[in-house]
């Protein structure tokens, strides 16, 4: 005779929350265990790599855990990942040295009209 399982929830549609698994207890019963569903890991938001030293986990989870858990400690931590960063900041240099030699080139050409006349 086969041994009778036993339900925990209601909901009796095969969702994709409502997995389960059949598990054997110590005293030889057959209970149901419902499974979580998977997290995704966190992507960067530029690139979409997976952020590395963030854990993936439910969103529910995310709310409970402490702030130095969700990022790291670097700019823009817990949202782009390092690579995406240091293109970011080789960027801003470059845009404020473009603007530098801008400058430069303006002042030298108001000197030479300055010098011709």
């Amino acid at each position: 005779m086969a041994q009778r399982v036993t339900y925990r929830r209601r909901l009796s549609y095969n969702t994709k929350s409502n997995k389960t698994r059949v598990s054997k207890t110590p005293g030889a019963r057959l209970t149901v265990l419902h499974i979580n569903k998977k997290a995704g890991l966190p992507k960067c938001g530029d690139c979409g790599t997976a952020l590395a030293g963030i854990p993936a986990l439910r969103p529910t989870r995310y709310a409970r855990l402490s702030r130095p858990q969700k990022n790291v400690t670097r700019a823009y931590g817990g949202s782009r990942c390092s690579t995406c960063v240091r293109d970011r900041i080789v960027r801003a240099f470059l845009v404020e040295e473009q603007k530098i030699v801008k400058k430069v080139i303006k002042s030298q050409e108001t000197e030479a009209k300055k010098s011709k006349k």
